[in-house]
């Protein structure tokens, strides 16, 4: 098996240490207890997966800059505007670029690395011999094998190609809270479910949420689609 580490999510866990009180300060100030706090969480994944795995290669990713969903609207992402960055995020990013060999993008997010790296690997060598591993939702519109390592779930999860087309068509009308991606407010999963209720092809979806998005935005339908799709569609190329 071959691994593909989304550590972005992991490295700011990294720089957070337990809180006594509200007053404490939520940060580590020493690198060396981030760079602790990181390997003995990586290593704790590593661990778990080779209980069920034969770990062939672990590939890191994290740190890419210059999103280009940025420049397709200003409201990508505003709302995280207001998070505290961890005064040694920088320093954990370096630390794993130079210790795990860390792999970043340019004008993409680290989203984007993995999922390009799992298509072109996949091609190689199936995709029952990959896998993502990674808290992240948004990978569930790929059908992949995912671990999902977070303490509540710790569990691999093995994605059809139907769920993965789903998922993502769904994501088209849910959006992300977390992206500040939202087409269709106060449309959720329960009315994504009913209304793709009878799609099975890509055309089938296509075609349904092309239909809600002219009936929300009218002459501006196509601007609309084309940009959430570009928001939410992790690059493979």
């Amino acid at each position: 098996m071959i691994l593909l580490i989304d550590a972005d999510s992991l490295i700011f866990a990294s720089c957070l240490k337990k809180r006594e009180s509200d007053l404490d300060n939520p940060f580590y100030v020493y690198i060396e207890d981030c760079i602790s706090k990181f390997d003995e969480q990586f290593m704790q994944i590593i661990n778990d997966l080779e209980e069920l795995y034969d770990i062939k290669k672990v590939l890191v990713f994290n740190g890419s800059r210059g999103n280009f969903r940025k420049l397709l609207t200003k409201k990508y992402k505003a709302n995280r505007k207001k998070i505290e960055i961890p005064p040694l995020l920088g320093d954990m990013h370096k630390y794993v670029f130079e210790n795990y060999k860390g792999i970043k993008g340019y004008g993409v997010e680290t989203d984007d690395m993995v999922a390009k790296y799992w298509h072109n690997i996949t091609q190689d060598v199936g995709r029952d011999n990959v896998m993502i591993v990674s808290i992240d939702k948004d990978y569930k519109q790929f059908p992949a094998l995912i671990y999902n390592y977070h303490f509540n779930h710790r569990t691999v999860l093995d994605i059809t190609e139907q769920d993965a087309m789903y998922n993502f068509y769904e994501q088209m009308i849910v959006g992300d809270v977390a992206d500040n991606v939202n087409y269709f407010k106060g449309k959720g999963k329960a009315f994504a479910k009913k209304y793709y209720l009878g799609c099975e092809t890509k055309y089938q979806y296509t075609k349904k949420l092309y239909e809600l998005f002219k009936k929300e935005y009218k002459s501006k339908a196509r601007q609309r689609y084309t940009e959430c799709y570009n928001l939410l569609k992790l690059r493979t190329k």
